[in-house]
């Protein structure tokens, strides 16, 4: 297994060893808290452009250093061969004669840099670096050089001018003004002025060059020109940009002088820009603005030069995403029903053809919609898939012949014993609306005896789950629970109209008859313990878990996992603030202020008996730990068993880490064990 190979020591060997022996016995296991370290998945596949091989990223987590680790891999098309490129890298961009792989690494100073794979060599160069970061690597379309885009930090001043120190003192920090609007970042902290420019620098090497300017942030994905002479960009350059949420327009750069001219004009949101092969047109995501937490999110094509635009995906009541321009063919990614599909499009519009379903795999914890994709001019194509019991592999179709070109989890997997995936519809007792779900069923899974029942939530809420692979569902099936999970009203992936079930009602009585009503199906089919029931959910999941518990007393303990407590706390003291307020709510706080509270699972803690146990990280900036400290001081002051987790060093994503990730997990399930009660299954499953 390639995650060996980065591992180091005495610990790599002994695990190396113990998958060997379970391998070499034919004794299988089930799904364990070491195995999250072996766990792997492919990831961003870039196929060469004369079709024969495909690059891609090979993640695997290093038990030593507690980190995911990327490796560029090349497999060709036709199964022939698959092979280690390029260790400690991730994200490979062809060049276009294919002769080298730009991609980006830390250099030795710890800056984020771009290097050069030169493919007939192996030879590797550094090409810039940056404090900034480097994120959309582009090549410019002669070889000659690479474009990307970098923070770059704005001339600041304090407010007060401090005193002049004397030689040698040492005096306690400077003060921070602050006085922009995005002050803070979860996964950062509070931040600096910073804005995302565009560079460019030769691909031999050399100085980057800053061609975008002013207080704005330029983003990508980037696209150069066919005749090399500009690059595009999108970007929200109007005054008072910080206060808006979906508005931005493309922009074309010029590589020589940096001359800005706007592309695009339309209210909403013009991103991801694609040019035609021709280059003549540009293909890119476009949104409108409007005041609801969903919206349409579609494909649109317009002249380079400006002038007829069209919406190519109006009649597709989904969100696109990932824009590809292949062949005269525009194609793109989006989710239906739990599943991730690639589709095309003619550019001067017409019907849509589905050509792939069933992306994903690359989100390991939890089984979100996940999956990329690319395609060549020819229309090979390559993309991740997994399975419900299966991480992301890499899968490519040429011609009518489709393969499966890696099985990077076979000498784990292979000999685990995992929960079975099963689908589930069923009609929601508040309005009758079909609910799509799905539960896992425990190794050994016997349908004559009765199991707890583990409700697991989603966050978002505007997300969606999906059959696929998830570590944290498995460990919970491992421990004897049958793992239910839906997509409740508001989750994407459904339409529109769908998602908009859930406009104003985040929480509420109505996504909280979706779940009841799907544990009342699952009771129905006739092995469920009914005095065994628990609730467990993340972020958005965790704002429905804490109402939940407010609205029943169902469940035998619950955990909240980063959630929401207090809607008239939370939206001004959290980094999504302009946003959230937006396109969540009816009005600001203190002109609704009885809006937020009913949303508010605080208001319901007078009801709630369920034993409930809250989890956040300590840095958290998108929920912040304030908001699971109120719900665990009133559960103390009620007398309510409860208890609050704190996770050191920690951002929103508290499993975001292989050690953290099962952490998550082992708490969760201990806290649910103190309060599982003995039943007909005890005898044969974990206590």
């Amino acid at each position: 297994m390639f995650a060996a190979t980065l591992l180091s020591g005495i610990a790599a060997s002994a695990l190396a060893e113990e998958n060997q022996i379970a391998a070499s016995s034919g004794v299988d296991q089930k799904f364990t808290s070491q195995d999250v370290f072996d766990l792997e998945y492919a990831d961003t596949p870039r196929i060469s452009h004369d079709g024969r091989y495909v690059l891609y990223t090979r993640r695997s987590n290093d038990i030593m250093t507690d980190r995911t680790r990327g490796a560029l891999w090349l497999a060709a098309l036709d199964g022939s061969s698959n092979r280690l490129l390029q260790s400690d890298a991730s994200g490979g961009e062809w060049s276009p004669s294919g002769d080298r792989i730009a991609f980006t690494d830390t250099d030795d100073q710890g800056r984020s840099a771009v290097f050069i794979r030169w493919m007939d060599s192996g030879q590797v160069e550094r090409v810039a670096a940056m404090t900034g970061g480097i994120s959309d690597l582009a090549w410019s379309p002669d070889g000659q050089w690479l474009a990307f885009t970098s923070r770059v930090e704005a001339d600041t001043a304090p407010l007060a001018k401090a005193p002049k120190k004397p030689e040698g003192a040492k005096w306690a920090e400077p003060f921070k003004f602050i006085d922009h609007a995005r002050y803070r970042r979860d996964g950062q902290g509070f931040i600096d002025v910073a804005f995302s420019h565009v560079f460019v620098v030769p691909a031999s090497g050399g100085t980057p060059r800053q061609l975008t300017t002013g207080d704005f942030d330029h983003d990508g994905p980037l696209a150069w020109t066919r005749d090399g002479r500009a690059i595009l960009t999108s970007s929200n350059r109007n005054e008072g940009w910080e206060l808006e949420t979906v508005e931005g327009d493309i922009w074309e750069v010029a590589v020589t002088g940096g001359v800005m001219r706007q592309v695009t004009s339309t209210g909403g949101s013009e991103s991801a820009p694609v040019i035609s092969p021709d280059g003549t047109s540009v293909a890119f995501v476009c949104q409108p603005n409007v005041k609801r937490p969903v919206w349409q999110v579609d494909l649109c094509v317009t002249q380079l030069g400006g002038g007829g635009l069209r919406n190519l995906t109006q009649s597709l009541d989904r969100e696109v995403s990932d824009i590809r321009w292949a062949g005269g063919q525009i194609y793109f990614s989006y989710d239906d029903r739990g599943s991730r599909k690639v589709a095309r499009v003619s550019p001067s519009g017409g019907a849509i053809e589905t050509l792939l379903e069933g992306l994903g795999g690359t989100s390991l914890g939890r089984p979100y919609l996940s999956g990329t994709y690319d395609v060549s001019a020819k229309g090979a194509l390559a993309w991740t898939q997994g399975r419900s019991d299966r991480p992301a592999d890499i899968f490519a179709q040429s011609g009518n012949r489709t393969r499966q070109l890696t099985q990077l989890n076979e000498d784990l997997l292979a000999h685990r014993q995992l929960g079975e995936v099963h689908r589930i519809t069923y009609a929601s007792s508040h309005d009758g609306t079909e609910i799509e779900g799905w539960y896992v069923t425990p190794p050994g899974f016997d349908p004559a005896k009765k199991y707890p029942l583990l409700l697991e939530i989603h966050g978002g809420p505007h997300l969606s789950y999906g059959p696929h692979f998830s570590a944290e569902l498995q460990r919970y099936a491992a421990e004897g629970y049958v793992v239910f999970y839906d997509n409740h009203r508001g989750s994407t992936g459904y339409g529109e109209a769908f998602g908009l079930l859930l406009e104003g009602k985040y929480s509420s009585p109505d996504d909280a008859a979706d779940h009841l009503s799907g544990v009342d199906a699952m009771i129905a089919k006739g092995f469920i313990d009914e005095n065994n029931l628990f609730v467990t959910g993340g972020s958005a999941g965790g704002i429905a878990t804490a109402y939940l518990v407010g609205l029943t007393d169902r469940f035998k303990a619950a955990v909240a996992a980063k959630p929401i407590i207090n809607w008239l706390s939370k939206p001004l003291s959290a980094d999504s603030y302009i946003s959230q307020i937006r396109h969540q709510f009816p009005a600001p706080p203190w002109e609704d202020p009885m809006h937020y509270w009913q949303r508010s699972p605080l208001s319901l803690v007078g009801n709630v008996t369920t034993p409930t146990m809250l989890m956040t990280g300590e840095l958290d900036q998108r929920t912040p730990i304030s908001e699971s400290e109120q719900f665990y001081q009133a559960l103390k002051l009620r007398g309510i068993d409860t208890a609050l987790v704190r996770v050191p060093g920690s951002y929103h994503g508290i499993a975001s880490r292989a050690s953290r990730l099962i952490a998550k997990v082992d708490n969760i399930l201990a806290w649910f064990a103190r309060y599982r009660v003995p039943g007909e299954q005890a005898e044969d499953g974990p206590q």
